[in-house]
């Protein structure tokens, strides 16, 4: 006992420690503000009227304990982006001792739980799950989802009615905080087979009483998830009508299936390489505009059927590496692109829950590979410290990069210059801080890239209207009207520029026209 206060204590110190500069960090022009800053029910704290919103809402997400999250955050702190951050931090350090906890309880093998929990909590590509306000949603449906890991441990080893509501309660409390989590009775399924060896066992062992007949616990095992399933399909359809309301999920026939197919294997390895040897992480990594090369696609689909293969011949001798790799491959399939949702290729963010199963698999397959060869446990402890201690410097400089969104976006174009979000982002931040010059170059280079971007027409004409040079960005409005006719913002930017000439008669309809289509709550192009 003494061991494990110890682990979670120091898990808690170094995971607090790495994160605390989000103390000082600003809320980002990026989801943040839809979330908190510019969102009215949000800014007016925990009221009733936020929380019947926050239930009943379904136009873009549904994820109604992420909102309420918000609010208390709100309530209790007001708009102190620092006192949100450390909110975020908090539940990302009881994330890491809630997992190395439920690993304990269902293994009883303190080191490589240690060693998991630690990936966990200290991996680069998590950074942007705990820095990032808007994705609060991450680190509470994992909190809710280790819950019913550790419920489920305490049913499988003893199944009864009484053991299973507080698995099916906190995995509809971890479906409501983020609707990913909807493969979590896959993962029990996994677990089943390692480490609780329930395939193995009596029907009784499985959950029916009364009946040892040997061999047919697997379809019971099954059974037993059809509630936790009809909650997972219930929570995913709600949420795919959310984000169709919402404009979010690309339009699936706009390119062929063969191509979300092959970004996703891609995707896939994309994630492991940069698991391995986390550089150039972004806020954005943009869909490819044209197809994959073949070479691409064709050693991705090589690698991971290798994998498959491979954790599959030694499912015997090392159970976890299966466990770990399929967990994997499949708590990503809602996030891997196959709907698209968004103009993302990937996101570091999707990997919050996905990389335990290699973390597990790593440190489980790993530490029994090393004890058949009596590797020494103290070479192996100094080779873990090494790891951990990369980890640590690199997760504190990603860190870094979250600070504001000049910071975040700055970086974005860095890691890729051709990344057209990130350009049009930064162009925002910068012209907010008043730097319209450099927001003109960004705005440009988004053009540059792609001339149908109706956003960064309008913007640029707004930076050169700030200048002064009206007769410049007229041609820039009407180029993003020509672009998306339901767009408001550039009607309004003409009539403001009209008006400013002195012709209040020709401005008057511009402005009608973008307070018609704000009225029917039109901001920008559909499904641009």
């Amino acid at each position: 006992m003494n061991k494990i206060l110890a682990v979670a204590l120091i898990l808690a110190v170094t995971t607090a420690a790495v994160y605390w500069p989000v103390a000082t960090h600003d809320f980002l022009l990026f989801d943040d503000d839809k979330y908190i800053t510019d969102n009215r029910l949000v800014r007016a704290g925990l009221t009733r009227e936020g929380v019947r919103w926050a239930f009943t809402d379904y136009s873009t997400n549904w994820h109604p304990l992420t909102w309420i999250s918000h609010m208390l955050d709100v309530e209790m702190f007001g708009l102190n982006p620092g006192a949100h951050h450390l909110v975020s931090l908090l539940v990302h350090c009881a994330n890491a001792i809630l997992l190395f906890l439920v690993l304990m309880m269902f293994t009883g093998r303190i080191w490589p739980a240690t060693a998991t929990a630690a990936l966990f909590a200290v991996h680069p590509l998590h950074v942007e799950s705990v820095a990032w306000s808007a994705e609060r949603k991450d680190l509470l449906c994992a909190f809710f989802s280790f819950l019913a890991m550790g419920a489920y441990c305490r049913y499988a080893r003893r199944p009864r009615i009484v053991r299973y509501l507080p698995v099916v309660l906190a995995f509809s409390l971890g479906l409501m905080a983020k609707p990913m989590i909807i493969t979590l009775p896959f993962v029990f399924l996994l677990l089943d087979y390692w480490p609780l060896g329930r395939f193995k066992r009596s029907d009784n062992a499985a959950g029916v009483a009364g009946d040892r007949r040997p061999g047919r616990a697997g379809p019971r095992l099954v059974l037993e998830k059809f509630p936790l399933l009809a909650l997972s399909v219930a929570c995913g359809t709600i949420a795919f009508i959310a984000q169709s309301k919402g404009g979010t999920v690309g339009d699936a026939l706009s390119s062929p299936p063969g191509t979300q197919l092959a970004n996703a294997a891609v995707s896939y390895c994309r994630y492991l390489l940069k698991t391995i040897w986390p550089r150039d992480l972004s806020v954005f990594y943009p869909y490819p505009v044209e197809d994959l090369p073949l070479w691409q696609v064709a050693g991705a689909a090589l690698v991971l059927a290798t994998l498959t293969i491979l954790c599959f011949r030694a499912r015997r001798a090392s159970p976890s590496l299966a466990v770990g790799w399929l967990w994997y491959l499949g708590t990503l399939i809602p996030v891997i692109g196959l709907v698209p949702v968004g103009a993302q290729a990937m996101a570091d963010r999707y990997t919050y829950l996905p990389l335990i199963g290699v973390f597990i698999a790593l440190s489980w397959g790993g530490a029994e590979f090393l004890e058949r060869r009596r590797y020494p446990r103290a070479g192996l402890l100094w080779s873990l410290g090494a790891v951990l201690a990369a980890l640590l410097i690199l997760t504190r400089i990603q860190v870094g990069y979250w600070k504001d969104t000049v910071t975040l976006f700055g970086h974005a174009v860095e890691v890729a210059p051709d990344n057209e979000l990130a350009h049009l982002d930064l162009g925002v931040a910068l012209f907010n801080q008043g730097r319209i010059e450099e927001a003109i170059a960004h705005y440009r280079a988004v053009l540059r890239i792609n001339p149908r971007a109706e956003d960064a027409h309008n913007n640029l004409g707004a930076a050169l209207f700030k200048q002064g040079k009206l007769e410049e960005s007229l041609p820039h409005f009407r180029e993003a009207i020509r672009l998306c006719p339901d767009y408001a913002d550039p009607y309004a930017n003409i009539g403001i520029s009209l008006l400013t000439q002195g012709q209040g008669a020709a401005a008057a309809p511009y402005f009608a026209t973008a307070d018609r289509l704000r009225a029917r709550g039109v901001r920008r192009c559909p499904g641009q």
